[in-house]
């Protein structure tokens, strides 16, 4: 039965808003009298747009901030660089404590927040919005928090301009967002988590470059890059071999990698050492079931099992995820051929989309491999498909050359894996812990 509510023309003036999902009643709240509710605009300091010009991932200019790097209310490092002037830059230049706001994507991803720490070498994009609070009334950190529980998403989604597969929320908008200002002792306690949080996440990323600096010293990665040529050739026996006639398949500068070894060290095929190599399949979703990964779950050298949704068992139970298999992304444009090590014990299945390889190699070790330059490179050479849809098949996934790593150093890469994992972990217990004290407090705003 369809729901039908009705709200005064006053109130759809007042608001200049005519949208019937801005009224929906699960947006509506009654601030208590003890408790000072504010526009979040009327404490900024500055509600800004970053730069709209194009980007490039050969580092040249200063690393720009896009909605991807917000991530668990951090702004992460970027990996895409804009070349402008330094004058643009030191007018755009993020400072410590200032808070992104992604304004415009899809409806789930609009008003993803994060604030930045110690990344103030780095500029932001024209969809993200930079609020920098007046501390003497809201800490930043707070906002952060804010913006990242349910109620705070809430505000800001009800606010958000729909279209087909799109939605925005401008700035004149998120500064008409309500929050309710506490004392400034109150969110100090918000902020001391927050930085804490940031901290230990700061520790986890440095466990994981540790780690990467290692394998990339020992396979000889730091010496040398490997492009590719404007032409090369292959030979018709080679493509009669592979029965490929893609160019992208025979790009050289693999080769060049194997041939430029370090002494002592060789690639063997991955179909040497893995008894388990097969994708997922298509789940049927349940209220209730086991949890499903997708290739959104699987991140670089991370399984996130936060956002799973659950489905029906599998039928074959072969295709159960098991704890020290390494899950695979089989498809899916920017994140095909990105691994993670399954380290969970959370019975799990995995979907169409990802593969589930179980091998002899350390899952943490075996995962970097596969994230490094040389593992990217293969998934570059073996993927078919055209630019709007690629796909990495099991039968190719047998073909990639990997490094069979003495046993001591596959542990010492997996111990760094553990440490980083174990930090990342304690950032998210600090940071759900602000979550759920803000939560409390916004509460207690209410009646």
């Amino acid at each position: 039965m369809a729901a039908i509510n009705r709200i005064m023309l006053s109130e759809a003036v007042i608001q200049n808003r005519f949208s019937a999902e801005f009224f929906d009643p699960r947006y509506a709240f009654n601030p208590t009298k003890d408790v000072e509710w504010v526009s979040i605009g009327s404490v900024l300091k500055k509600c800004e747009y970053g730069l709209s010009i194009s980007m490039n991932s050969s580092e040249k200019g200063y690393p720009i901030f896009r909605m991807n790097e917000l991530r668990d209310c951090f702004a992460l490092r970027p990996s895409k660089y804009a070349n402008v002037s330094s004058e643009i830059f030191n007018a755009y230049a993020l400072q410590e404590n200032d808070v992104l706001f992604n304004r415009t994507n899809s409806f789930d991803f609009v008003g993803r927040t994060g604030i930045v720490k110690d990344q103030t070498d780095c500029t932001f994009a024209s969809y993200l919005i930079r609020l920098v609070p007046d501390t003497a009334k809201l800490l930043p950190q707070f906002l952060t928090i804010y913006l990242n529980t349910p109620f705070g998403i809430g505000q800001v989604k009800r606010r958000a301009m729909r279209s087909i597969n799109q939605a925005n929320v401008s700035g004149s908008e998120v500064r008409r967002v309500l929050i309710p200002l506490f004392e400034i002792s109150i969110q100090e306690e918000i902020a001391t988590l927050v930085d804490t949080a940031y901290c230990k996440q700061r520790e986890s990323l440095e466990f994981d470059a540790l780690a990467e600096s290692l394998l990339a010293t020992r396979l000889g990665l730091n010496e040398s890059t490997f492009s590719n040529p404007v032409s090369y050739t292959a030979k018709f026996s080679n493509v009669e071999a592979a029965r490929r006639f893609d160019a992208d398949h025979y790009f050289p500068r693999f080769r060049a990698f194997n041939a430029a070894l370090p002494p002592g060290i060789s690639l063997s095929p991955l179909a040497d050492v893995i008894s388990f190599c097969r994708r997922g399949k298509q789940p049927v979703y349940s209220d209730t079931g086991i949890r499903v990964i997708n290739s959104k779950h699987v991140q670089h050298n991370r399984v996130v099992l936060k956002g799973t949704r659950s489905a029906l068992p599998n039928s074959d139970s072969a295709l159960n995820i098991r704890s020290g298999d390494v899950l695979l992304n089989g498809t899916g444009r920017g994140t095909i051929g990105r691994a993670a090590p399954y380290i969970s014990h959370t019975p799990a299945i995995a979907d169409n989309h990802v593969t589930i390889l179980r091998s002899t190699i350390d899952p943490a070790f075996l995962s970097l491999y596969l994230n490094s330059v040389a593992g990217q490179m293969q998934v570059e050479m073996h993927q078919r498909g055209t630019s709007g849809q690629t796909e990495l098949y099991p039968a190719d996934i047998h073909k990639f050359q990997i490094w069979n790593a003495p046993a001591e150093f596959q542990l010492e890469i997996r111990t760094l894996h553990e440490k980083a994992a174990n930090a990342s972990s304690e950032s998210k217990v600090l940071l759900d812990k602000a979550k759920n004290r803000v939560v409390e407090l916004v509460k207690s705003a209410m009646t």
